[in-house]
């Protein structure tokens, strides 16, 4: 059985302290197995930190089944950091895009068969020369050797409450009404349809489309890009197949009960949409990137550095990211008893 890869993340954030405790939390969510990538001497260092009792075990991708019963499997890749919490450098930039590499490398490799990353600081690679805005985008450019032809990388936040996505991403909020065309919310809206439909299951998917202005520009009163752009958009995505609604008001789209009528939520920029999803599901949060050749899943959160080291930080998000990998590959539970 193929085990999941985890990227250790931020080496001064919470990244080590989360995958640390879900390994130790294996046997109550009925985890599958998975290593960490990273330095093991840093894993091993702030497992003593948090002091709870966690044994790490550096291994090849390989090995990780039979080593996960008893230890933490960790697979090292080029590059060291300190045991500083909270204390970020430029200078682990390099570990932290390795492990990113090694695990996309070790799925297409068949040694793994998902990858989980655990938080960045955006800010800290920026300032090594890490060239994109995050991980969407540069999984996207790490498919190229999967020969899959065009990648469309889209980024889903999932819950069992809601799931969203935002149609633009990391981009400032003053820029997104030029950025915003049919194309793209139709090109986004055919990923999210494609796999809802091959990854998760759902055989028509209901995709709820968000108006860009309040009360989804007013007929125009409040903005015409409503009219212009996102409900021409929502018409071809009916047009080609796909069960699309909207444009509607955000403010509205997210009760209970108007959560009944559809499967994905898109919005037209990122906070529009991940604030609900993360009020209604902070720890239970999965971030999956859509329209790679392989899967993603992520925690819903950041770094989180004045946690990172304290024991306080909470594993949920990453142990669901792990649940979802594992239900979404066929993943089996470890079922052997735990020392």
């Amino acid at each position: 059985m193929l085990p999941l890869a985890v990227t250790m993340g931020e080496p001064a954030g919470i990244g080590p302290d989360i995958a640390l405790m879900a390994w130790r939390d294996r046997a109550e969510h009925r985890l599958p197995p998975f290593y960490v990538i990273g330095d093991p001497e840093l894993m091993e260092a702030r497992a003593a930190r948090l002091g709870i009792g966690v044994p790490v075990v550096q291994v090849l991708p390989e090995e990780t089944v039979e080593t996960f019963a008893f230890a933490l499997p960790v697979v090292a890749v080029e590059g060291a950091a300190a045991d500083r919490p909270g204390e970020p450098s430029p200078e682990t930039a390099g570990l932290v895009i390795e492990a990113i590499r090694a695990g996309v490398e070790h799925i297409r490799s068949h040694r793994a068969r998902a990858i989980i990353t655990n938080p960045i600081a955006k800010s800290v690679l920026a300032a090594a020369g890490f060239s994109h805005p995050g991980h969407t985008e540069f999984l996207g450019e790490l498919s190229r050797p999967f020969r899959v032809g065009p990648v469309r990388p889209v980024m889903l936040i999932w819950s069992e409450a809601l799931a969203v996505v935002p149609v633009t991403i990391h981009i400032p909020l003053a820029e997104v009404a030029e950025r915003l065309t049919r194309n793209l919310i139709v090109e986004t809206g055919a990923v999210v349809a494609h796999d809802l439909r091959t990854r998760f299951g759902i055989a028509a998917p209901r995709l709820a489309i968000c108006g860009l202005n309040p009360h989804a520009g007013e007929n125009g009163l409040l903005g015409r890009e409503d009219e212009e752009i996102v409900a021409p958009a929502v018409a071809e995505l009916n047009r080609i197949g796909i069960a699309a609604t909207g444009p509607h008001p955000a403010d509205t789209l997210f009760h209970p009960e108007a959560r009944k009528g559809y499967d994905v939520a898109l919005g037209m920029y990122h906070d529009q949409v991940l604030v609900p999803v993360k009020t209604l599901a902070f720890d239970e949060g999965v971030n999956v990137t859509l329209g790679l050749p392989f899967l993603r899943t992520s925690p819903d959160h950041g770094t989180a550095f004045s946690l990172a080291g304290t024991g306080h930080a909470r594993p949920s998000s990453l142990i669901h990211s792990i649940l979802l990998a594992g239900r979404l590959t066929g993943a089996q539970a470890f079922q052997t008893t735990m020392p």
